[in-house]
């Protein structure tokens, strides 16, 4: 009689519920997305900051320290930029499974990729944060010069000049950071997520 479980380690090992435990927190996915400049890093760091204060642990996942280590192989087409994200979203499973509150900060520019990221992590953990900066304000604050270098055709394929950005259409919260200070911002994710991620005692 074959055994149809080809995976045995996973019934030994300890559970979600487990580490969570251990951690006295419940794990999510807060996944920002919105323009490149748009405030997506600065809120995330933020926000982890916050969470550290209250003894909570967490992981950033931003366009630095992946795509440096796991994703350096990657460019910026359209195929490399759905794999950009399912490897994210894979890793980010394997921090939430760890009970870890897990904050990623990525352009992803269109709704067919967030939707990959969420059903890889499960919808129920993944809260989509839409940090809706205008364009404008974006390229305003552009220290980088990208924006400018994307204008003159270096970059190609850049989000929000030469490559679409859709809007999500069902965020849990939109940050407007032309309009709202970092604190503001910051606080209004804490509304949102400290009551899913605090364990009752």
């Amino acid at each position: 009689m074959t055994d149809n479980n080809i995976y045995p380690i996973f019934d030994r090992m300890l559970s979600r519920e487990d580490k969570e435990e251990l951690l006295g927190q419940h794990s999510v996915m807060i996944w920002f997305t919105g323009l490149s400049g748009s405030g997506k890093s600065t809120i995330a760091i933020a926000l982890e900051r916050e969470l550290h204060k209250r003894g909570l642990l967490c992981r950033i996942l931003d366009g630095d320290n992946i795509r440096s280590g796991i994703n350096n192989n990657l460019g910026f087409t359209e195929a490399d930029r759905v794999e950009n994200i399912r490897r994210i979203a894979e890793v980010s499973k394997l921090f939430i499974d760890s009970g870890i509150i897990t904050i990623a900060a990525f352009i992803s520019p269109n709704n067919d990729i967030r939707e990959m990221a969420a059903n890889i992590i499960g919808q129920e953990d993944f809260y989509e944060v839409y940090v809706s900066t205008p364009l404008t304000e974006c390229e305003r604050r552009d220290v980088k010069g990208l924006y400018a270098k994307a204008r003159r055709g270096e970059i190609k394929n850049f989000t929000g000049i030469s490559a679409p950005f859709e809007a999500p259409l069902h965020p849990a919260l939109t940050l407007d950071t032309s309009k709202l200070s970092l604190e503001e911002s910051v606080n209004q994710l804490l509304d949102l997520i400290l009551p899913k991620i605090q364990i009752k005692k």
